[in-house]
């Protein structure tokens, strides 16, 4: 090999990778604590704790641990939570009637998170499947092959009044039903929440990473439903303009927000929303993904701090200007060196 051997290149993109100053410099996409939004999951009772097997370090919290875990999030700099209930499957019927209730479990969690922490912003799904005994999104139709839309939104309608009332800051209807982002705002602002903003899970996709999710929450895949999949409202994992459509029709019928779901898989479909909305575009780095990142570094196999790092860079670098993501406290004390 001939070591005097030398380029004559005018352009060395090395140059500006030489140093870490350097490339701190010319660093292009930058995570901050403020980017993350932490999903939490709340049970009745006052036990301590429960990890959930599929998910290494996510817990399910009794009210009081909830109000705890809330003050350690917002200490790291993370702005928001998005909360998520477990439910006795007694309390379950196929109407999910339970999400109607004013002293439903979730409408209590909103109440003692704002009493403590005030200045934390708190999402709540709007769906019926933590609620359901079948685990669908909606009420199924007389012959329980289809979810019926309609009286699906009439009802999410209504349990969004009910979370605003109870103090919420972002309502994020998680159902995917046709039509419904307009009946809750129309829902909101006549109930005087005008103020109150609508997170959309808009191109929320078909996806087998959920199943972590599944097992947090409680909720069952279509049992006692012979013909039903989630497939019937939620997006193809093939479809790449109707995800875009989707995502306009919610802005177009007042989302202040939009959202794809899952995240790390469909890094192009946020690209694409981002380029088509000026909305803030969320994006959901969902149980699946956190599982398998976390399985391989438990392994052996992945270093999980960079591979977190790396995971999330992605998702933002993508387009995402807030990523809900259950290393949200972990990756926010990360970043701030504690």
């Amino acid at each position: 090999m001939d070591d005097a051997f030398k380029l004559n290149l005018v352009q060395r993109p090395r140059r500006l990778r030489r140093t870490a100053s350097l490339r701190a410099m010319v660093e292009e996409t930058v995570l901050r604590p403020a980017d993350f939004i932490a999903p939490l999951f709340v049970v009745e009772g006052d036990a301590a704790p429960e990890e959930i097997n599929s998910m290494p370090g996510v817990f399910r919290f009794g009210l009081a641990d909830l109000v705890k875990e809330c003050r350690e999030i917002q200490a790291a700099g993370v702005p928001a939570v998005a909360l998520f209930p477990k439910l006795d499957p007694k309390l379950k019927d196929d109407e999910g009637s339970l999400a109607l209730d004013e002293n439903a479990l979730v409408l209590r969690a909103v109440r003692a998170v704002k009493a403590a922490v005030p200045e934390l912003t708190i999402l709540t799904d709007v769906a019926l499947d933590p609620y359901t005994s079948h685990g669908h999104d909606g009420v199924l139709t007389a012959e329980r092959d289809d979810v019926d839309n309609d009286r699906t939104v009439g009802i999410l309608a209504r349990m969004a009044v009910l979370q605003a009332r109870a103090g919420v800051d972002v309502v994020a209807p998680s159902d995917m039903m046709d039509g419904r982002v307009g009946a809750i705002r129309a829902a909101l602002d006549a109930a005087g929440f005008a103020g109150k903003a609508i997170m959309a899970y808009s191109a929320k996709f078909n996806s087998g990473y959920y199943g972590p999710f599944r097992e947090a929450v409680g909720s069952a895949q279509a049992a006692g439903t012979r013909l039903l999949s989630k497939a019937t409202y939620q997006l193809n994992p093939a479809n790449r303009r109707e995800a875009i459509q989707e995502a306009l029709l919610d802005e177009g019928e007042g989302a202040d927000m939009i959202m794809v779901k899952p995240a790390g898989l469909y890094l192009d479909i946020i690209r694409d929303v981002r380029e088509r909305t000026q909305k803030p575009v969320a994006a959901y780095q969902i149980s699946g993904e956190y599982a398998q990142i976390q399985a391989a570094a438990r392994l052996g196999w992945l270093d999980l701090a960079r591979c977190r790092h790396e995971s999330l860079l992605a998702i933002k670098r993508a387009g995402a200007d807030m990523i809900l993501t259950y290393f949200a406290k972990e990756m926010a004390k990360a970043l701030r060196g504690a």
